[in-house]
């Protein structure tokens, strides 16, 4: 095997998508009412995944000045597990997500690497006018959890994007190809300059549950910089102590972590963001909610399977 090990672009084919139900399958009075609604829920959806990808932005960085690999201490998750979610906009559950490691070990630039992906999509009435179903993978270093590609196969309504990102971390460079929907070959690819011992999204989300939050003091801030497609960024998390949450699983003690949200059109105030950690040795995303200008939307857990550690859950 050659030290620098990628995946061919034919691995990453957009999967089919199942035909969806129209409109006129509803046959009940009051059906612009309830487009409208469906409107609405999938406008939350789609922003929902954009704000998780920012949360998990916010985590997929280290900070200013390592010059190499540096093994961290994981404890926390390993081969297998599994992560289900509920997507809620108000009181409707308007979609589901989930997260898998596989249960393999790759080789990737001739390193052990997990392979991650996370799943987002709608459901219910969402899905019957119009669909969300996004992919985001990865190949992560299981030492350093450094990302050595990265991929997306993103399906919103009518739009469709295939990505794929190799990372040269010797370089500090991320090469980046988009699938040609005409050809459905991989086009030219683009090069952008990447902090160092860079992290993707997902990367991003394994990197936050090796952080043991019970060193930090509620109010502590932590500024992290990082590179998402073409800019630079330097974001801020907010500590914000500890609180308990009521889930379908049960009552889980939690971090919150307060990601300060840029100003935008679609977030209601720089904390509109709220993030909980479970309080244990899984340090699992429990709870994402966001306050956005056209209602409150999050995402629950709602299912686990093969986590490493045993999950607390008070009675």
């Amino acid at each position: 095997m050659s030290a620098r090990t990628t995946p061919q672009s034919s691995d990453f084919k957009p999967s089919t998508l199942y035909p969806g139900l129209t409109v006129t399958s509803f046959g009940i009075h009051g059906i612009s009412f309830v487009i409208r609604l469906v409107k609405i829920n999938f406008i939350a959806m789609k922003s929902l995944l954009k704000s998780v990808a920012l949360i998990l932005l916010l985590s997929a960085f280290t900070l200013p000045g390592d010059s190499e690999f540096v093994t961290l201490k994981n404890t926390s998750f390993g081969k297998g597990e599994v992560l289900t979610y509920r997507v809620n906009f108000g009181f409707f559950t308007v979609g589901k997500a989930s997260t898998v490691i596989d249960n393999k070990v790759f080789m990737m630039n001739g390193r052990p690497s997990y392979k991650v992906d996370a799943f987002g999509e709608t459901s219910g009435m969402v899905s019957w006018v119009t669909k969300v179903n996004d992919q985001w993978g990865a190949y992560i270093d299981t030492a350093a959890l450094v990302t050595h590609v990265s991929y997306r196969k993103i399906r919103e309504g009518n739009y469709r994007k295939d990505e794929m990102v190799t990372y040269d971390h010797e370089k500090n460079q991320a090469e980046v190809k988009v699938l040609d929907k005409k050809t459905n070959i991989y086009g030219d690819p683009k090069y952008y300059q990447t902090p160092e011992n860079v992290r993707d999204m997902v990367a991003g989300f394994l990197y936050m549950r090796v952080i043991d939050f019970n060193k930090h003091k509620k109010g502590d801030t932590v500024s992290i910089s990082g590179f998402f497609e073409d800019t630079a960024y330097n974001l801020k998390i907010i500590y914000a102590g500890k609180d308990k949450v009521n889930t379908k699983i049960g009552k889980i003690p939690c971090h919150k972590l307060v990601p300060v949200m840029p100003d935008n059109k679609l977030f209601d105030g720089e904390n509109s963001v709220t993030c909980w950690i479970s309080d244990d040795g899984n340090r699992i995303p429990v709870k994402i909610q966001a306050k956005m200008f056209i209602g409150s939307t999050g995402i629950e857990l709602t299912g686990i399977k093969g986590l490493r550690n045993q999950l607390r859950v008070l009675q």
